[in-house]
């Protein structure tokens, strides 16, 4: 059998295997393995399933050897400890509070301030769902409780909880990084002016919203204490520090990504300790979740790292490259062709599963056309995000709908989703139009 068509058939087993809820660390490791045993046994015109066993034991572990040694990867563990350690202390709820005070007079300032809490949430623990999941428990119940309309008060939390995937740190930041092997530092430099754009495009719905539809955000109308504005904002300075750390200490060249992961890592237990905000019990909490989010991204990562190698053993990338090539695509329409990919791949999997399930094909041809890649990831990262929120399967949507209590039905959610997914798309199509939004920071680096 011809590699090529060993491979397709590999690769649509993968994808029913995906439909059919297959974990996909498992899915991608366990028909790699397969397929590269079949390849080595057929690769004589015959079949020698016996000696087969050898390469493909040695190619599967020295994929899979290479990739846990990456130096890039020890940033995982870390920034996802920093993002536990962060919420059990409440540092990255100081950030919505002080929102909430400065932005109470502006028309649906509640709603404006979970955004900008879920900005801040994202930018200290580099999670969407978990951003979803933490701020939807505080913002939601509390917006109801005003009167906020439904479809506002959980859309809001829905939509910002995306944030995680682009404001760094950022974990598809990095694991995308891994893979096409692109400095993670201007990758995380690269999401900043996209990010805070996003930001600012949700809180632009938000008005508008608000002052079409008075009634769906009551004024708040709660009277202020003399310097209660001062205070939010000075609790906020652990946040700031850390955003400052990781941030301001890679763009001033003080550290590496790792180390900033590091540097944050052990700054924020020891400020949840002195501030006394850290008991032990919650230190253990955050080891404990640290080691179960990380060893569950090293599974997909690991499966990945092999399904890249098949992809490669089989020949499926250039031939993808050769088709678009002889087709003579053009590249806008390439990229709209990606964004369907990836929207249609975002109603069944989730954001980690679509990205190292699909850049061993885009990578070589995205490169064919001489795109920067550095800004190719921020695009990525972007669909990635619209693809959490995107019917019927928004990952978000759903987290929201079960975290909150009273419960509130997924289609209300998606109705004022919608919403912020137009905004989405316009800032999408700034992102591409406009390549210096994503490279300005990164290019000021080198």
């Amino acid at each position: 059998m011809e590699p090529l068509i060993l491979g397709l058939i590999g690769f649509a087993c993968a994808l029913l295997l995906l439909v059919c809820r297959v974990p996909i660390a498992f899915c991608l490791a366990g028909v790699s393995s397969t397929f590269i045993l079949l390849f080595f046994a057929m690769r004589n015109g015959g079949f020698d399933m016996v000696s087969a066993v050898a390469p493909t034991l040695s190619m599967v572990s020295s994929n899979t050897f290479a990739l846990v040694h990456s130096y890039d990867l020890s940033m995982i563990p870390l920034f996802v400890l920093l993002g536990h350690v962060a919420y059990h202390t409440g540092i990255t709820t100081d950030i919505y509070h002080a929102a909430r005070v400065w932005l109470k007079d502006l028309p649906g300032g509640v709603a404006m301030a979970s955004v900008f809490g879920c900005g801040g949430f994202s930018a200290i623990t580099g999670s969407s769902i978990a951003c979803a999941s933490a701020m939807g428990k505080i913002c939601v119940p509390e917006m109801l409780r005003m009167g906020y309309d439904k479809s506002l008060a959980t859309s809001t939390v829905a939509v910002g909880g995306t944030l995680g995937s682009l404001i760094p740190p950022s974990v598809l930041f990095i694991v995308y990084g891994i893979f096409t092997e692109m400095s993670v530092s201007r990758l995380f430099m690269a999401g900043v002016i996209p990010g805070i754009l996003s930001l600012l495009g949700f809180l632009v719905v938000i008005y508008i919203w608000v002052k079409r539809h008075p009634d769906v955000a009551p004024v708040d109308d709660k009277i202020l204490k003399k310097g209660e504005r001062r205070k939010a904002a000075i609790r906020c300075w652990p946040a700031m520090l850390l955003f400052a750390i990781i941030i301001g200490g890679i763009y001033g060249g003080l550290f590496t990504a790792t180390e900033a992961a590091a540097v944050s890592a052990f700054a924020v237990i020891i400020i949840g300790f002195l501030q006394k905000r850290l008991t032990w019990s919650q230190f253990t909490r955050s080891m404990k979740d640290t080691c179960t989010q990380t060893t569950s991204i090293f599974f997909i990562a690991a499966g990945a790292k092999i399904f890249v190698g098949f992809v490669a053993l089989t020949g499926m990338a250039p031939a993808l490259v050769g088709l678009v090539e002889g087709a003579d695509v053009s590249l806008w329409l390439l990229l709209v062709m990606i964004a369907g990919v990836y929207l249609l791949l975002g109603m069944f999997l989730d954001p980690l599963g679509i990205m190292v399930l699909t850049l061993p094909f885009l990578i070589p041809m995205v490169d064919g056309y001489g795109l920067d890649l550095i800004w190719f990831g921020v695009v990525v990262i972007k669909l990635l995000e619209i693809s959490l929120i995107t019917p019927p399967v928004g990952l978000n949507v759903f987290v929201i709908a079960s975290v909150i209590k009273p419960s509130v039905a997924v289609y209300d959610i998606f109705m004022g989703v919608a919403r912020f997914l137009i905004m989405d798309i316009v800032v999408l199509i700034v992102i591409i139009a406009f390549p210096i939004l994503s490279l300005l920071l990164p290019n000021i680096m080198m």
